[in-house]
């Protein structure tokens, strides 16, 4: 009897080890990853909980860090800038542990301007950077931003309005202010074509990918860091030869000691 117990014990010990070194799937990692990064990181307050912020989370692509008072650096992308038709040139990227290694190479994948880069039209362009700037001073603090050909950048200090609501809010009027100056739907598949009994549903020209990448900075060097490589972003890739050149980032409003300084007015849109 004790040995039918002592086998039976050692079996289920096997089978929690090959349990541990059975591959785990991208959730799965992404799951196990935000619960560790919660169980060092502080607790969100009731009144935080309140306000929407959501502390560490994922959405099945990427970790997200949720807090007031951080200043965060996010990208956020065209939904055609990593085509599903070109899934073999990016989707090992997704496959890097490190979460800085990772960012690196889905943004070097970004900057080849795969897709129709809607935000070379300078009407588009300037629509996002107005969405950045409207709630700047008010909402949150925008201490550097890009806009490039596929994707945006932006450094901002968190207040009260968590990071998921300001990105939600920017692409929200972006996608609907260009859609509407388009004046145009795009079909799904052919036109006439008939799906299950039914006339395929039509999706906006201008689409944003449903996630966007955050990472917290941890220091003032980290920030200028971060800074540095936004504003620099057109002239690493050859769009420009000066970061100052570049008509929609906040490089060009940088005074002799590097300081932003935004003049009154610059944002002309309506609300986000």
């Amino acid at each position: 009897m004790f040995g039918s117990n002592r086998k039976e014990h050692e079996l289920a010990e096997q089978c929690s080890a090959f349990r541990k070194m059975k591959p785990q799937t991208k959730r799965e990692y992404l799951r196990d990853l935000v619960a560790e990064k919660n169980r060092w990181h502080r607790q969100l307050t009731d009144g935080e909980k309140a306000l929407g912020f959501l502390g560490w989370h994922e959405r099945g692509y990427l970790p997200h860090c949720d807090f007031p008072g951080l200043v965060q650096f996010v990208t956020f992308r065209l939904v055609d800038s990593m085509p599903a038709t070109r899934r073999g040139e990016w989707e090992h990227l997704l496959k890097i542990e490190g979460d800085r290694e990772k960012r690196t190479k889905l943004e070097e994948y970004l900057d080849r301007g795969v897709g129709e880069c809607h935000l070379c039209d300078p009407r588009i362009a300037r629509i996002a950077e107005d969405a950045l700037l409207h709630f700047h001073n008010e909402r949150y603090e925008l201490l550097a931003w890009c806009v490039m050909p596929n994707h945006v950048h932006a450094l901002v200090h968190v207040w009260q309005t968590p990071l998921w609501k300001m990105v939600r809010s920017w692409k929200q009027f972006v996608q609907t202010q260009t859609n509407r100056m388009f004046g145009e739907r795009r079909p799904l598949a052919r036109r006439g074509e008939v799906v299950d009994g039914k006339e395929p549903c039509r999706r906006p020209a201008f689409q944003w990918q449903r996630d966007y990448w955050d990472t917290f900075m941890r220091d003032e060097a980290q920030e200028k860091t971060a800074i540095r490589y936004i504003e620099n972003n057109p002239v690493m890739v050859k769009l420009c030869r000066t970061a100052e050149k570049w008509s929609f980032s906040s490089a060009r409003f940088r005074d002799s000691f590097q300081g932003l300084v935004i003049p009154p007015g610059t944002p002309n849109m309506a609300s986000p």
